[in-house]
């Protein structure tokens, strides 16, 4: 497994994020421009690709931030001996990845899971609920933390978290293409039908937008980061418990969406498309099926 293949294959799918997310929104202002304003000058054009520039650029600085208020994360108590053997863990597990020690959080939520986020390792934040602490023994944690400390120095989290700022973004043009086909209608005469046709298919193929915008986090990233989280731990069995703890616990994970549900070791959302595999199941699955990853684990060997 080329690691360092991988850190540069996010890299570039970071940058044709923001390449076509600024362009995305810059093509919607054109539209803007003909059918609505009708001015020489590209006001609208100019005024999206700005502002999309300015939520890329926002999403990278402080898209981990934004994920962890929506999940009301809140930061470790140093009184708490779970919390303290949690920050003792990442220790571990940042020392064995030769990686800095990402800023810790708890979710306040009885749902077992944990996530990593952040535009790079030195700006990494890793949280994992207050569920999971409850749940898992200190091997089963350990496997965890060793999971998203993978997602960290495979550059996953860039990705990751970008996906997740940019999916308000996805939300806003939606918007932003209704205002504009309603404004359309009501000039009547003065509206071109190609670029009015282009907003309503826009604005009906939103959902799927975001979809494909998720897709830029391959499934594939779960295999890699379990077989690195095996190579820090040498433990592949306190991983593979974890997973099936996290997987027989009927607590849905309330703070969730489909915009921060890609960011967890497991699937927050609890769809019946996250147990299947295949071309349809890669579409609209955010992970591989938890049986599959359970049973490469057990696969694995260390010595």
């Amino acid at each position: 497994m080329n690691f360092t293949e991988q850190q540069r294959r996010n890299r570039r799918r970071t940058q044709l994020l923001l390449g076509a997310f600024v362009t995305l929104f810059g093509v919607v202002g054109y539209a803007v421009d003909v059918t609505v304003i009708g001015a020489r000058l590209p006001l609208a054009t100019m005024t999206a690709a700005l502002l999309a520039a300015a939520i890329a650029g926002l999403s990278w600085r402080n898209g981990a931030d934004w994920v962890l208020i929506s999940l009301l994360a809140e930061p470790l108590r140093d009184s708490d001996p779970e919390h303290r053997q949690l920050a003792n863990i990442v220790d571990e597990m940042a020392i064995a990845a030769a990686l800095p020690r990402p800023r810790l959080y708890i979710i306040p939520d009885p749902s077992p899971n944990a996530l990593a986020a952040g535009p790079t390792p030195a700006r990494a934040v890793l949280a994992v609920t207050a569920g999971a602490l409850a749940l898992l023994d200190r091997e089963e944690t350990q496997g965890v933390v060793a999971h998203e400390m993978a997602h960290i120095g495979n550059r996953d989290t860039a990705v990751m978290t970008l996906v997740s700022a940019l999916f308000g973004g996805i939300l806003m043009l939606t918007d932003w293409a209704r205002r504009t086909l309603a404004f359309g209608r009501q000039r009547g005469a003065g509206a071109n039908p190609l670029l009015l046709t282009f907003v309503v298919v826009l604005m009906l193929c939103s959902p799927g937008l975001s979809r494909l915008l998720a897709m830029a986090v391959s499934r594939r990233r779960e295999y890699q980061a379990d077989a690195t989280a095996v190579a820090l731990t040498r433990n592949p069995e306190g991983l593979a418990r974890a997973l099936e703890k996290i997987a027989a616990s009927e607590f849905p994970l309330r703070a969730a969406t489909r915009g921060t549900a890609h960011l967890f070791i497991v699937s927050p959302l609890r769809r019946r498309v996250d147990d299947r595999d295949g071309a349809w199941a890669s579409l609209f699955a955010t992970h591989p099926p938890l049986a599959q990853r359970i049973a490469l684990l057990r696969g694995m060997r260390t010595d």
